[in-house]
C-alpha cells in the first residue's frame, strides 16, 4: 500500500501540498490537465525550483485574475462535481468535496450559522479550489492510499483576513486541528492555513512519528515566505507501507444509525461514498427495532477528523433522523502488499502479521476479479492459484 507522511515542521498550506506532490515526481502536466476538467475561469499553474534555508524545494503558484472570490459551500461543491462529470477521478472527487465540508462545518461553527449558508473568502478562491482539488487529484495520481503527517507547526501572532486581524492559529484553523497533535514553536507568523489544515485533518489517519515504510521519494513543498528562524517548506515522505510485525493501537471514529426503510440499493451507494470519502469500513448488520420492525445497523470507522462529514453523509444519505458517534481505541495487525506469481499473471496478496508470524493473507480481490475477466477464467480458480503461490512462497521463507 502506498503511503505518504507529511512533516510539517513549517506547518502547511495548499500551495507547500502541491510544491511536495511535484517536487516527489508528479507531473505538472498531468495535474493541469485534470483541473482543466473544472469549470473555473481563467487560471494556469507553474511550478519553479527555489532554495529555503539551502534546501532545494519545489514552489507551485496558482495565477489567477479573479477580483471576486466569496463562493458558497453548494456552488464549490457543484463545481468539483461537475469536474467529476467531466472525468476527475471518484476518489479525488470525493476527497476534496470531504475537505470542503469540513472547512464549510468549522467555518458554521465559529460564526454560529448552518453550513449552507456559509460563504468562503480567501478559501472560496479559485486558487484555493485549486489547491484542494489539485492535492485531491495528485494523491489519486501518485496512487497514494494512506496518509500520517507529524505534529502541526501552526505558527504564532496575528494575520490579516477577510474578517480583519485574525489571531494564529486563525480560528477556522484551530477549530480543524482538534483532536490532532499541534504546537507553535514560537515563529510570529501563520505557518498552517485553513486550507492546509482541512486537507490534512480530513485525510491523515494518525499525527506522530514517520510510520515504517520503504522510503521511494521525498518531495519539498516551499511555502511563498522566507522564514529567519527555519526553512520554509512542506516534506513529504512517500513509498510503500512496510511491516513491522507488531499491532498498532489507533484511535477512531465510530458512526452509526439505525434504520428500518432504507431500500438496499441505497445503502449499497451510501458505502461506496463513505469508502471514497476517507471512511475506514462500512458495515451492516440486522437489527430488531421497535414495534418489531426488522431493521438494520449501519456502521461506519473512520479517522476521528471526518466524524462530522460523514455523519452528514448519513443524513444526505439515508433516510436515518439520528446518527450516534464515539471514539474507539482499536489494534490492527501491521500489513504489507506481497506480489506473487500465478499462471493467470501476477496478484498482490494482503499479509498481516503479528510479532513477525503471519497470521492472515488474503489474495487482492479487485486484483483477481481483473485478470479473471482479462482471460476468460473462472474467479475461484484465480483466487485459489494465487492463495496457492503466497503458500509455496511463505513455505520456502522467502517472506
Amino acid at each position: 500500500m502506498k503511503i505518504a507522511y507529511f512533516d510539517c515542521f513549517s506547518g502547511a498550506s495548499g500551495d507547500m501540498l502541491l510544491g511536495a506532490l511535484v517536487d516527489s515526481g508528479l507531473e505538472l502536466a498531468h495535474l493541469e490537465a485534470e483541473l482543466r476538467r473544472l469549470p473555473l475561469p481563467d487560471w494556469s499553474l507553474s511550478a519553479e525550483k527555489t532554495k529555503k534555508k539551502g534546501i532545494a524545494a519545489t514552489h507551485v503558484r496558482v495565477h489567477t485574475h479573479e477580483h471576486h472570490p466569496h463562493r458558497g459551500l453548494s456552488e464549490i461543491l457543484r463545481i468539483i462535481e461537475a469536474g467529476r462529470a467531466a472525468g476527475i477521478a471518484p476518489r479525488a472527487a470525493e476527497r476534496a468535496s470531504a475537505i470542503f465540508r469540513r472547512l464549510g462545518e468549522a467555518e458554521a461553527k465559529i460564526h454560529n450559522v448552518s453550513v449552507d449558508s456559509i460563504h468562503f473568502h480567501e478559501v472560496g478562491a479559485v486558487d484555493a479550489v485549486i489547491d484542494i482539488v489539485g492535492a485531491s487529484a495528485g494523491f489519486e495520481l501518485l496512487g497514494i492510499e494512506d496518509f500520517y503527517a507529524s505534529p502541526l507547526n501552526t505558527g504564532s501572532g496575528r494575520v490579516e483576513a477577510a474578517h480583519g486581524v485574525l489571531p494564529v492559529p486563525a480560528p477556522a484553523t484551530a477549530e480543524l486541528i482538534r483532536g490532532a497533535a499541534s504546537y507553535s514553536s514560537g515563529i510570529e507568523r501563520e505557518l498552517l492555513t485553513p486550507t492546509g489544515a482541512a486537507i490534512l485533518t480530513t485525510l491523515v489517519r494518525r499525527f506522530g512519528p514517520l510510520p515504517p515504510m520503504n522510503l521511494a521519494a521525498i518531495g519539498y513543498g516551499a511555502g511563498s515566505a522566507d522564514l529567519p528562524q527555519q526553512a520554509n517548506v512542506l516534506r513529504m515522505f512517500l513509498g510503500e507501507s512496510a511491516a513491522t510485525g507488531l499491532a498498532c493501537d489507533e484511535t477512531v471514529a465510530v458512526i452509526e444509525a439505525s434504520v428500518d426503510d432504507l431500500n438496499p440499493q441505497v445503502y449499497a451507494y451510501f458505502a461506496e461514498r463513505a469508502l471514497a470519502s476517507g471512511a475506514l469500513d462500512v458495515s451492516s448488520a440486522p437489527q430488531q427495532m421497535k414495534k418489531g420492525r426488522p431493521g438494520q445497523l449501519i456502521t461506519v470507522l473512520a479517522p476521528p477528523g471526518l466524524a462530522d462529514s460523514l455523519a452528514d453523509l448519513f443524513f444526505r444519505e439515508t433516510t436515518t433522523i439520528g446518527v450516534r458517534s464515539w471514539e474507539a481505541r482499536r489494534r490492527v495487525l501491521a500489513r504489507e502488499l506481497v506480489r506473487v506469481d500465478t499462471p493467470y499473471g501476477p496478484v498482490q496478496v494482503k499479509v498481516a502479521r503479528s510479532n513477525g508470524r503471519i497470521l492472515n493473507a488474503a489474495p487482492e480481490f479487485e486484483d483477481c476479479r481483473r485478470i479473471a475477466l482479462e482471460r476468460s477464467a473462472p474467479l475461484k480458480d484465480v483466487l485459489a492459484a494465487a492463495a496457492a503461490a503466497f503458500q509455496k512462497l511463505a513455505g520456502n521463507d522467502t517472506l
